[in-house]
C-alpha cells in the first residue's frame, strides 16, 4: 500500500468511526407517559433502533389521561418528555413553566385530522347545531376543547356554548352509540379508535378540525428548557431521531402499522386497531413553522389570557441553538 493510499484508507476509517459515534453522548434516560391507542414518534424511533448507541434510552412510566396531565408530570419532574396539544402547551407556559416545543407530535391535514361524529340519524348537521349539546372529548384544556371553542367562534357563537364531557379514548364510540353524549370527538392522535368506530358503521361526521384550523401542527412533544441546557447533545439526538421516525412513518406506512401493532400488544392493548393508523400528518422533516404556535398565541390574546407580544413563537420552538440561548 502506497503512503497516499494508506492515508486515504486511514481517513476512511476515521470517517466511519466518527459517523458511528456522531451521536455518542452521556447516558441519559428520558421518561414519558404513553397515550392509549397511540404511538409517539420517539416510541417509533426506539422501536426502529434510532437511539441505539446514542446514550439515550426512553422509558414508558405509565399512561397520560391527556396532554395537560402529561405536562403536569413534566413540570413536576416525574418525566422528561411531555406531549400535548399546542393550546395546552401554551397555557402551561403562560402558567409559568419554561417548556420548549421540541417537535410536532402530530399534524392535521386532509389525511390526519380530528373528526366530530354523531349517530347517523342525529338532527345535528353542522357546527351551529352543537349549541347546548354534549360532546365527548378526551380531556379539557387541550386540542379538542379549543377546536370546539374556535369552531363556535367561527360561526359567531359564544365559545362556551357546547357542553364538553371527558371520556377516555377507548370509550368514545361506546358513549356515542349508547346515547350518553350527542357528539364524540376523535382526536387526530386517535385515528385508531376513529377508524374502528367508522368501520362499525352508523356514524356521520359533522366537521373536522381542518375545517376550522386549516393545516397546522396539532400538538408538540415538549422538553423542559433546563433539561435541554443540561443535556444539549441528548436533546438534539432525541429531537433529530424522533423527526427521522416521523419521516419513516410517512414513507413506510405498512411497516409502521406493523410496529404499531407490536407495541400495542406489548402494552396489553388491542393490536388490531393499528391497521387504522393513518400517519402523523406532519411536514417532511418533522419540522414546525411559527404559525403552528402563533395561531394559538393569537387565540389566547383574543381571549384575554395573553398580552399582545407576551409570547413569540420563535422563542418557544426547539433549535440546536436553544441550549446556548
Amino acid at each position: 500500500m502506497t503512503p497516499h493510499s494508506r492515508k486515504l484508507f486511514l481517513s476512511a476509517i476515521i470517517a466511519l468511526f466518527l459517523a458511528g459515534t456522531a451521536y455518542a453522548a452521556e447516558e441519559v434516560k428520558l421518561r414519558y407517559l404513553a397515550s392509549q391507542g397511540g404511538l409517539s414518534a420517539h416510541e417509533l424511533a426506539a422501536e426502529l433502533g434510532y437511539f441505539d448507541a446514542t446514550g439515550i434510552t426512553i422509558e414508558n412510566v405509565g399512561y397520560a389521561t391527556g396532554g395537560p396531565a402529561s405536562l403536569v408530570a413534566l413540570a413536576s419532574g416525574d418525566v422528561e418528555i411531555g406531549s400535548a396539544a399546542t393550546s395546552a402547551v401554551l397555557n402551561s407556559i403562560v402558567g409559568g413553566n419554561d417548556f420548549v416545543a421540541a417537535y410536532p407530535s402530530n399534524g392535521i391535514n386532509d389525511d390526519v385530522q380530528s373528526i366530530f361524529y354523531v349517530l347517523e340519524d342525529s338532527p345535528i348537521k353542522d357546527i351551529k347545531d352543537i349549541v347546548g349539546k354534549s360532546i365527548a372529548v378526551n380531556t379539557l384544556g387541550a386540542h379538542l376543547d379549543y377546536t370546539i371553542r374556535e369552531a363556535l367562534h367561527s360561526v359567531g357563537l359564544p365559545s362556551d356554548a357546547a357542553n364538553q364531557i371527558v371520556v377516555p379514548g377507548p370509550q368514545l364510540e361506546q358513549v356515542l352509540r349508547s346515547g350518553q353524549v350527542d357528539v364524540s370527538a376523535f382526536g387526530y392522535w386517535q385515528t385508531t379508535f376513529e377508524g374502528a368506530a367508522r368501520q362499525n358503521g352508523g356514524l356521520r361526521a359533522i366537521f373536522d378540525d381542518t375545517d376550522v384550523l386549516g393545516e397546522i401542527a396539532g400538538g408538540f412533544v415538549v422538553l423542559r428548557r433546563d433539561f435541554i441546557e443540561k443535556h444539549p447533545q441528548a436533546a438534539r439526538v432525541f429531537v433529530e431521531q424522533s423527526q427521522r421516525a416521523l419521516d419513516y412513518a410517512r414513507e413506510h406506512p405498512e411497516e409502521t402499522r406493523a410496529i404499531f401493532a407490536k407495541a400495542l400488544a406489548e402494552r396489553g392493548e388491542n393490536p388490531d386497531i393499528a391497521r387504522y393508523f393513518r400517519g402523523y400528518g406532519v411536514r417532511p422533516g418533522g419540522k414546525a413553522v411559527e404559525r403552528d404556535l402563533q395561531f394559538w398565541i393569537d387565540v389566547l390574546v383574543r381571549e384575554g389570557k395573553l398580552r399582545e407580544g407576551q409570547l413569540a413563537a420563535r422563542d418557544l420552538l426547539y433549535t440546536p441553538e436553544t441550549a446556548s440561548n
